[in-house]
């Protein structure tokens, strides 16, 4: 027997009970990220050789890759893979008929509908 490659293996319908989350989660990531980008940007402009930079927009840019690290965290911490975050694609282990897959769900769809092999990737999506 193939050993499983995750601890957490999701229902369909406990994946579809953490959507409101995920997309909650999804949208906060692309909103700090988008912040992380223009801190980066400004910081970038400042930055001079023998120059310390400090103050309040280190700090925000500190702040932010925090925030960042936690939303993703809650991903982790349930073995959600987050495939492609601007796509909203999301993938929840789960066995079926008695596989390790995974359940495939976008932010456009209302619902998820599509499964693949774990290493078969969003061209692999088969419907349920």
């Amino acid at each position: 027997m193939t050993p499983r490659r995750f601890e957490k293996h999701y229902t369909l319908e406990e994946a579809r009970a953490l959507l409101p989350q995920v997309r909650a989660w999804l949208e906060q990531l692309i909103e700090l990220r988008d912040g992380f980008n223009r801190l980066e940007s400004a910081l970038e402009q400042r930055m001079q050789p023998g120059l310390d930079l400090g103050g309040g927009l280190v700090n925000l840019w500190a702040r932010t890759l925090v925030e960042l690290r936690e939303v993703l965290l809650e991903f982790h911490r349930r073995e959600i893979q987050l495939k492609d975050l601007d796509r909203g694609l999301i993938d929840f282990p789960a066995i079926l008929n008695g596989r390790e897959v995974f359940l495939c769900w976008e932010k456009n769809e209302d619902d998820i509908r599509f499964w693949h092999d774990l290493d078969a990737g969003y061209a692999g999506r088969e419907p349920l």
